[in-house]
């Protein structure tokens, strides 16, 4: 790209001024888009780094370093997201420069590569806090060098935060008191996994910015018990959404945040000592309630349903996990009740059959999405309501539901047109003709998962090939497939990015060859176990598909190290590499060896 010329004149760089231009940087819908404005000319990169509002920083190099450099680079960032567990590789010249500079904060070396990790320290946090002082939102996941005199330091000099992440970080209860003192905007505040905090610090947090605060999370804090909840129902009024999973918590503590913040419409609870009584209080206080996630109850009953149903009537998304003594009749009460919910999973909860999701089918018009995950007891009929009902489904998952089949399919594939996911697993009364209909009848199809379906074969493959948008496509352990539905599929899905076709023993490298020639889009294939594929496929898949980024070939007896160097030399945008250890030459280690991963190092 170059700025528009004529006459021998820059006209851009002439007659636009800064601030149109990193207008237009602003508006680039991609990091790739904007990277390449950058190297144009050094006006452009200047003006580009202006228009950055965020960062992200990996584990591997050296966060602090990172930090020093990048506030001095990008002056208008106001995002920063560290990553501890995101592994970026750190340029050869500032790995150079950290070691001359004598970086203090904490690293450990691996044993394989030699590469440095660095983990973020209180100086990285006082460098945040003073190279980004318009920082708004600020994610420090599993940061675990970071103690209260570095957060404190950064809530002093960032007073504009509004959205925190402190999840898996051991910050103590000053640092977090501090926010409360200084972050008079928060509104966003995620404490997962911060096992060292007590009341003491989310007492005083509540009490400094009670009025701001509208999202908390909080998860494995052994010490947070009830009387930090009654603090935040207290003065955190204006909260609208809280996520609680603590086994120290009882009705006490949650009753106070239900009564006391009238305004939530998000609530998820992971809490075994919460009982009905909790729910029925949602019920009649929180009537804005949009989002109800249970997970893990076994003293929640019909009752605290039914209180739902009757209070909340916004309600559009619910989940219910393992909730053991749920029946029919909670899904029925909900169903009468809320009339506006688009969104259900029920997983594991072993009561809930047929009649409970047949009266979502005929009452919840406006479902579009529906889980059932390991729920034995229902049957065809109730997605044959669901069909008949719920004619805007756009996403179904399906998962180890052994009573569900055919017919139940058939009935989804004719009543929900507008279906774009599908995923089933393990679902062995499904077979060729429900994902046949879906074939037939829903062309917007884009996403279609049938993991271990052993009764799907070629001919459901061929019918899918009609859906010409599909992009997403997993027929791991589907025994009975072979080259003809793929055949079909690459002929007739050229947009499709992503295959799995592992455990497939019918697939040979005729299917690759198609899949190559008629699939250019591909950026990611899975093809282990796949026995009877070979280095003549694989070179076939990779002549056309140079958006290929991600390839996992383990157990493979075909393919070969020469296949292997075949993927990595032809593949200009390869990230990933999944093969055995023996495949690797020495020569393909030494080009492309920090994309290529191993699943059994020894064999």
């Amino acid at each position: 790209m170059r700025p528009m010329r004529g006459r021998g004149r820059d006209r851009i760089n002439t007659y636009l001024p800064d601030e149109l231009v990193v207008e237009i940087f602003r508006r680039l819908d991609s990091k790739p888009s904007r990277d390449s404005c950058s190297l144009v000319c050094k006006r452009w990169l200047g003006l580009e780094r202006l228009s950055r509002t965020t960062l992200r920083i990996g584990a591997t190099g050296n966060p602090d370093l990172f930090v020093n450099l990048l506030s001095r680079r990008f002056v208008n960032v106001r995002h920063v997201h560290i990553d501890e567990r995101l592994n970026i590789s750190l340029p050869v010249h500032l790995g150079s420069l950290a070691r001359r500079r004598g970086s203090s904060s904490s690293y450990s070396k691996s044993e394989d590569d030699g590469i440095e990790t660095h983990s973020l320290s209180d100086a990285g946090m006082v460098a945040l806090g003073e190279g980004f002082p318009k920082l708004e939102k600020l994610s420090l996941i599993w940061c675990s060098n970071v103690s209260s005199v570095g957060l404190t330091s950064l809530a002093d000099k960032c007073r504009l935060l509004k959205s925190l992440d402190l999840q898996g970080c051991y910050v103590g209860n000053q640092g977090v008191a501090a926010v409360g003192q200084c972050c008079k905007q928060l509104e966003d505040l995620n404490l997962r996994f911060c096992e060292g905090l007590t009341d003491v610090c989310l007492v005083e947090l509540a009490s400094g910015v009670g009025k701001s605060l509208k999202s908390l999370g909080i998860a494995a804090c052994v010490k947070i018990t009830d009387t930090a909840l009654e603090a935040v129902g207290l003065h955190c009024k204006s909260l609208e959404s809280m996520s609680l999973d603590a086994e120290s918590i009882h009705n006490k503590g949650v009753l106070a945040v239900v009564r006391g913040c009238p305004a939530l419409k998000v609530l998820k609870l992971q809490c075994i000592n919460v009982t009905d009584e909790v729910l029925i209080a949602v019920g009649n206080c929180c009537s804005s309630l949009e989002f109800l996630a249970l997970y893990t109850f076994q003293r929640f009953t019909d009752k605290g349903l039914r209180a739902i149903g009757n209070g909340c009537k916004k309600l559009k998304n619910l989940t219910l996990s393992d909730c053991y003594f749920l029946s029919d009749k909670a899904l029925e009460s909900i169903a009468i009740g809320c009339k506006e919910l688009t969104h259900l999973e029920v997983n594991g909860c072993h009561n809930i059959g047929t009649l409970g999701l047949e009266s979502i089918g005929k009452s919840c018009p406006r479902l579009t999405e529906l889980a059932l995950l390991y729920c034995q007891r229902i049957g065809n009929f109730a997605l044959s309501e669901i069909g008949r009902g719920c004619k805007f489904l756009q996403v179904l998952h399906l998962v180890d539901c052994s009573s569900i089949g055919d017919e139940a399919i058939c009935s989804i594939a004719k009543g929900c047109r507008n279906l774009k996911k599908l995923h089933i697993r393990r679902c062995y009364e499904i077979g060729n003709k429900g994902v046949v209909a879906i074939g037939e009848h829903c062309r917007s199809l884009t996403d279609l998962s049938l993991r271990f379906c052993d009764r799907v074969g070629d001919e459901a493959l061929i019918a899918v090939s009609q859906c010409s948008s599909l992009q997403y496509l997993n027929v791991s352990g589907c025994h009975q497939i072979g080259d003809a539905g793929l055949i079909a599929i690459a002929r007739g899905c050229a947009e499709l990015t992503y295959l799995d076709v592992s455990v497939l023993q019918n697939l040979g490298d005729m299917s690759l060859a198609e899949l190559g020639e008629g699939c250019p889009n591909l950026k990611e294939i899975v093809l282990s176990h796949c026995r009877q594929i070979t280095d003549v496929g694989l070179n076939h898949l990779v002549k056309n598909c140079t958006m290929l980024a991600s390839c996992h070939m383990v157990y493979c007896q075909g393919i070969t190290s020469a296949g292997v160097a075949t993927v990595v030399s032809s593949c200009p945008n390869i990230k990933k590499v999944l093969v055995e250890k023996w495949k690797v030459s020495q020569r393909t280690k030494r080009r492309a060896g920090s994309i290529i991963s191993y699943l059994c190092v020894d064999l």
